[in-house]
């Protein structure tokens, strides 16, 4: 064959890994040398690799000019990598080699290398899977018959329950129930790094420590057990406190950090990855436990508060008060208040200033992209998103989303808030007329089924839904639970849902509060609230009798302005001062509050 016809073959050719040397033809040109390598190697990998795609190679040269040059036999030390081949249609697919000068040999036939575990069903769930981590294979389907355990979510192998577990700190100390106390070096890093992002706390340590303002608070405590919540508890410690903690959500503990906790003599019961028996289970070792009684409860969502009245009502009588951070807590608290049935005072920080408007603001609006950028990997620019509550935390999910470039429908009950959402250029939509289009749905309204089955089953095919909301009742999740809809587990966190029809849809965190669940929130953020928390202890702890009847109460003004100015030297801030004259035309003490209770910020 001339080197023309050749050349005019060239656009057909794509890279082929050559055989080992003892394969090829006695003298053939392309026998390996020790200037040069031959693609082909013994190596398993590689050859599967090519066996499975065999990238095609697209010559830059003109035919007859650049082809010469190409296979120049005179390029003495020419990289046998630049080997070719071609397909001969008149070979019936038959591959052939275009040696140094030209001619075409026929290429050794290669035998294909069949392993053993090609042959495995990957989409099989593997054994044992009931408390063993994906998250590091996330490629791998695995079917989960539709259980709340949140096994998938620790990157450990150990596969024995906490609970079963006999674990001490170095102090020998074992009075805690947490995943893995040798992750307690681990812990205690990322608690370092927390407290750099949280100088109000850090501050508030510094100022009242020598106080001890509570000193014989014995403080039981449920919330997210993060580094940031560690900077609380350790900060509570510091001011006097006992605590001991419990988990408010089953799947946002960070393991290492319990394990620093457990190790600085806390007494923690928490793990990620928690049953619902588990999660009651700690709750339950938190109080019920002989010889200490708590006299202060710092709750994020009221399960711990509803523990107590339903299984030790007794307690409530050494108990002075109650701190709750949640929208859902708040409203059980007014339920028991507007009952009767609130035995103590309790102090709203939920709809505290410095709570609403920055950790539901501003921590929402970083971390709904964070949460699910982490979880799936979409991208927003152009999707169809429908955020249920307009709310703090909705307009902070809007904004961000918005700023995306994603199309955000807004569902809302409240005529102002829906006003809001209309003039921040947000159309608004009841959920039944858009479910069939969108792409992502956000629940974040404290309610209840605000998405249910019949909106789940005509969502579209691949619809990511997931709730931004501390409960997890705003997802229909239970009806989901059922034999002809199967549950595949895609990664730690992520579940595919899918109809008898093929349609799956992407539910994430199993319908619990997504930023916490599956990534993580502003450190600085949540600094805000666990100094008002801090606040709200010391001010219901100390509280003459007879200032906070059973009733609850909304943090004082002055103190939202004292955690408001805690923050503002990070930013290298300067506030204005008033004037004696000016302060005197206002009618305002120099030092603040600066505005009424009823005010709007």
């Amino acid at each position: 064959m001339s080197v023309q016809v050749v050349a005019a073959k060239m656009a057909e050719v794509e890279l082929k890994d050559v055989p080992t040397g003892k394969d090829l033809p006695a003298g053939s040109p392309m026998t390996p040398t020790s200037e040069g390598k031959t693609l082909g190697r013994n190596d398993p990998h590689e050859a599967g690799f090519s066996a499975a795609a065999s990238p095609t190679a697209e010559p830059s040269a003109k035919a007859g000019e650049g082809s010469l040059g190409l296979l120049n036999p005179n390029s003495a030390k020419m990289p046998q990598a630049s080997a070719m081949k071609r397909t001969d249609p008149q070979q019936n697919g038959g591959e052939a080699f275009v040696n140094r000068d030209g001619t075409v040999a026929e290429a050794p036939r290669m035998k294909k290398i069949q392993f053993a575990d090609q042959k495995q069903e990957f989409s099989k769930r593997p054994s044992k899977i009931g408390r063993r981590s994906l998250s590091r294979s996330i490629s791998q389907s695995s079917t989960d018959s539709y259980s709340s355990a949140a096994s998938y979510t620790d990157s450990s192998d150990d596969e024995t329950s906490p609970r079963d577990k006999q674990q001490k700190n170095s102090k020998g100390n074992g009075d805690f129930c947490i995943k893995n106390i040798k992750q307690a070096d681990f812990g205690r890093r990322e608690i370092e790094i927390a407290e750099q992002e949280m100088p109000a706390l850090m501050a508030l340590r510094k100022r009242a420590q020598g106080e001890k303002p509570l000193a014989g608070a014995k403080v039981v405590g449920c919330t997210h057990i993060t580094a940031q919540t560690a900077v609380l508890m350790e900060t509570l410690s510091a001011l006097g406190a006992q605590c001991r903690w419990a988990a408010c959500n089953i799947y946002s503990t960070q393991n290492e950090v319990a394990a620093a906790l457990a190790e600085g003599g806390f007494s923690v019961f928490a793990w990620k990855g928690e049953s619902e028996d588990d999660f009651w289970w700690c709750i339950d070792r938190c109080v019920n436990v002989e010889g200490w009684q708590p006299n202060m409860i710092l709750d994020d969502g009221g399960d711990l508060t509803h523990w107590i009245y339903k299984k030790y009502p007794n307690m409530f009588k050494k108990i002075k008060g109650i701190v709750e951070e949640s929208v859902t807590g708040v409203h059980r608290l007014y339920q028991l208040s507007k009952a009767g049935k609130l035995c103590v005072p309790a102090m709203n920080v939920n709809d505290s200033v410095t709570k609403q408007k920055f950790d539901n603001l501003y921590c929402c609006r970083e971390s709904i992209l964070d949460g699910l950028k982490r979880t799936t990997d979409v991208m927003f620019g152009g999707k169809q998103v429908v955020v249920c509550g307009y709310g703090e935390v909705g307009k902070g999910c809007c904004a961000a989303l918005k700023a995306m470039g994603s199309i955000v429908y807004v569902t809302e009950i409240d005529p102002i808030c829906a006003l809001q959402a209309c003039m921040d250029g947000f159309r608004l939509v009841k959920l039944n007329e858009v479910i069939r289009q969108v792409d992502i749905v956000i629940t974040c309204t404290g309610n209840k089924n605000v998405v249910v089955r019949e909106y789940l089953d005509r969502m579209k095919n691949g619809c990511i839904v997931c709730n931004m909301g501390h409960s997890n009742t705003e997802i229909d999740v239970a009806s989901l639970r059922t034999p002809e809809l199967t549950w595949e587990r895609v990664r730690s966190q992520v579940d595919h849902v899918i109809w008898p029809d093929g349609k799956r849809i992407v539910l994430l965190a199993e319908g619990r509060l997504l930023n916490l669940s599956c990534s993580t929130v502003p450190t600085f953020v949540l600094s805000i609230t666990a100094t008002t928390q801090a606040l709200a202890l010391i001010e219901l702890y100390n509280a003459p009798e007879g200032r906070y009847k059973q009733d609850v109460y909304l943090l004082p003004k002055k103190m939202d302005e004292y955690v408001a100015s805690l923050h503002l030297p990070t930013f290298d801030a300067h506030l204005t001062e008033l004037s004696d004259e000016q302060a005197k035309y206002l009618g305002l003490n120099k030092n603040g509050p600066f505005k009424p209770n009823y005010y709007r910020y």
